[in-house]
């Protein structure tokens, strides 16, 4: 363990995280790692704040000597207008979810997409990549089509309730990866479409404590491909536990949820922290009820 006298001072702007898991997994890491670190949630919803005030907040947390915060909801696209840099990622994103606050001014990451990428590197070594299916465009989902299309996906089908925001999507994916195929698709083309893939990620909230049930027939899953989910609340969705017992290859939610954490812990510290060990707390934490 290495000691240091430096501290650090982080927080997280956005509406209702004030039970976010994302502070405790710094906090638990940064002592592994023999740091001073306190990490604090600015609730929006508690403090009585507009998204379109993130701007002001980076500035008295500035003033008041913080080193960096993470941005969420509703939050990652507003930010990006009060930044002074953004890394290439985040710029072709469009979105934030770091701010390293430093003498230059303030830097913008985005290790949403980073992540899901580490998650799929980490939790389905080898995957095959040329057929993927992605249900939901939204804003987890952008991120995490953009970084399977970076890990190497062929063609990534969208599939979205809103067949505008897919369009979108499938335009802005396609000028940035033109080396790729990215379409879109509907729900009924779901069948003809999983039966031809090799993964399958699900990036709706269907699955969370508060909207429990599958995305999709269990029918329409497949042993021989891949299923990801991004809920992480259960970490055990219905739709990873069907997969599983179907014998296929499943990704967690908590796999990205931790990646995150990861990869901002090290923007903020320059310290590479222990994945597995903060992962472990993690479902520590998910599975104590926190």
């Amino acid at each position: 363990m290495s000691t240091t006298t430096e501290s650090w001072l982080v927080g997280l702007i956005g509406d209702g995280i004030t039970a976010s898991l994302t502070p405790p997994m710094h906090e638990r890491e940064a002592l592994e790692n023999g740091l001073r670190y306190m990490y604090r949630p600015v609730d929006l919803s508690v403090n009585g704040r507009s998204g379109t005030e993130v701007g002001d907040l980076l500035r008295y947390g500035r003033d008041l000597g913080f080193n960096a915060f993470n941005i969420t909801h509703p939050c990652k696209q507003l930010v990006m207008e009060h930044l002074d840099e953004v890394s290439d990622d985040a710029a072709r994103l469009g979105a934030v979810n770091t701010v390293l606050v430093t003498d230059s001014g303030f830097i913008g990451h985005n290790t949403d997409h980073s992540g899901f990428g580490r998650a799929l590197s980490a939790g389905l070594p080898g995957a095959a990549l040329e057929k993927v299916v992605q249900l939901g465009a939204g804003g987890a989902g952008a991120a995490v089509a953009y970084a399977l299309l970076k890990a190497g996906v062929g063609t990534l089908t969208l599939v979205d309730l809103d067949p505008g925001r897919v369009r979108e999507r499938v335009q802005a994916l396609s000028a940035l990866f033109p080396d790729a195929s990215v379409t879109a698709g509907t729900g009924a083309d779901l069948p003809g479409l999983l039966a031809a893939a090799d993964g399958f990620v699900q990036a709706t909230p269907v699955g969370m404590h508060s909207h429990p049930g599958m995305p999709v027939e269990a029918g329409l899953l497949r042993p021989e491909m891949w299923v990801a989910d991004v809920i992480y609340r259960p970490v055990r969705t219905q739709l990873i536990d069907t997969a599983e017992a179907l014998g296929c290859r499943v990704l967690d939610g908590g796999y990205m949820a931790v990646g995150q954490a990861v990869d901002a812990f090290e923007l903020i510290t320059g310290i590479r922290p222990d994945s597995a060990r903060m992962r472990a707390h993690f479902l520590e934490m998910v599975n104590s009820g926190l």
